[in-house]
């Protein structure tokens, strides 16, 4: 059982850089089964989300090699149509964007319905309109997700919510639909244009993505490409709110300043310094901060995926801050473990107010999911002693070398790998 020990305190200094994005690089990689050539993807992240994925395209059977740590060639050419079981499933959310691919490829797909980091209600209904839209048939039996298809057609498609994943989705189904497909109330995120880029690169036709209405011409083949995956901004927005959080100085490399807009107005209204150039961000934290209030959105609104980030640095901020999550249910699941560490919040609904507290106390605290251990590293590496945080698989679905790259900056943090208890023979007899 793998856990993180950080003593806080220290003020940080220096310079990271940032890795690949962890939420293109999901969708592009099984974008390769697409192809009819082999593709090299560039500027992956090693992170687990990233080798579950390539795990499952192996033993579909394409033919992955790793060119270096961040460079991989993946040839799908003798890729079969498999079920994706729940054993692999469960691991992470983006196994649903084998649905598009498998389906635009194959006109079948079979996968387990999805797992991930457990932030409430993430209904794939938008993904089986798009699909039927097509002219898929599409049931779910026995938690498998299953669709068939004679052939797809392009269509209008309305998303009646805003959904990354059907958007998604609805790309890789159509992009060798027969005609023209068009996606309204499309997901405007940077991995949404990722994606969109890298088909591109490999002969789609895709016109709009990033903005409401996408537009897909389907093509018959896809050829291979090169592609570089962009900056992770949720990584890069996690450093930006350590150094807030440490009142420090650092310089954060290999960004695109212009995805972290959000995260970078919020910062300086509670009275942080960014200066922003072309691919860095330097981040310079201030002596007092002013609480403010915060409503995730889809982008470009500040993006649900910091807000447990930005809320551990409100937690000393002066005055109160009202943090309202309007995408998932259960995002609020980390604020018992601040409060662990003598943060002052109160949730209602969806809704927390934050009233700023001198400092935190270092304390043992659990990892609920991916966002809520970032904001517990933000916190602890701010608090006074010493804090345990456990679960930290969470963290390493999305976060290459965190511990490290903490270090790096001067952090006081180590990964330490201990016995579980549970599986401690004295441990058993007595339970």
């Amino acid at each position: 059982m793998e856990k993180y020990v950080i003593r806080g305190g220290a003020k940080l200094s220096g310079e990271v850089v940032v890795s690949g994005a962890k939420n293109a690089v999901v969708a592009i990689i099984p974008a390769t089964i697409l192809s009819d050539e082999p593709c090299v993807i560039e500027n992956i992240p090693n992170i687990s989300d990233v080798t579950i994925t390539l795990q499952i395209m192996q033993e579909m059977g394409a033919k992955i090699r790793m060119l270096n740590k961040t460079t991989v060639e993946i040839d799908p050419r003798s890729l079969m149509n498999m079920s994706i079981p729940y054993e692999k499933a469960k691991l992470m959310r983006a196994t649903t964007y084998f649905l598009g691919t498998l389906l635009g490829r194959f006109h079948s797909a079979h996968v387990s319905m999805p797992g991930g980091c457990n932030l409430g209600d993430r209904p794939i209904d938008q993904h089986l309109k798009c699909f039927s839209a097509l002219g898929a048939q599409c049931e779910i039996d026995g938690g498998m997700i299953n669709l068939r298809a004679d052939k797809l057609v392009g269509n209008q498609i309305f998303f009646d919510k805003n959904s990354v994943g059907a958007t998604i989705n609805g790309i890789m189904a159509a992009v060798k639909a027969e005609g023209l497909t068009v996606i309204e109330n499309a997901a405007k995120e940077p991995h949404v244009v990722d994606l969109a880029n890298c088909l591109n690169s490999m002969g789609a036709d895709i016109i709009g993505a990033g903005t409401d209405v996408i537009k897909i011409r389907g093509v018959r083949e896809l050829h291979g490409t090169t592609y570089s995956v962009i900056p992770d901004q949720i990584e890069a927005g996690t450093f930006m709110a350590a150094a807030a959080a440490t009142r420090s100085n650092i310089l954060i490399r290999n960004v695109i300043p212009k995805h972290l807009e959000p995260i970078t107005n919020k910062l300086l209204k509670i009275g942080v310094q960014v200066e922003q150039y072309d691919d860095a961000v330097r981040v310079i934290g201030g002596d007092n901060y002013v609480g403010t209030t915060i409503k995730t959105q889809p982008h470009p609104g500040f993006p649900t995926d910091m807000q447990p980030q930005m809320s551990a640095v409100l937690t000393c901020a002066k005055g109160a801050s009202m943090v309202t999550e309007s995408i998932f249910d259960n995002r609020f699941r980390y604020v018992d473990e601040l409060r662990r560490m003598g943060a002052n919040i109160s949730v209602e609904g969806r809704v927390a107010v934050i009233e700023g507290v001198e400092r935190l106390k270092g304390a043992p605290v659990k990892s609920t999911d991916l966002r809520a251990g970032a904001a517990l590293i933000v916190a602890a590496l701010s608090a006074e002693g010493t804090s345990e945080i456990y679960d930290i698989f969470h963290v390493e679905r999305g976060y290459e070398n965190m511990e490290i790259k903490l270090r790096g900056l001067g952090a006081d943090i180590r990964k330490i790998n201990e016995p579980d208890p549970v599986s401690d023979p004295v441990v058993k007899k007595a339970i």
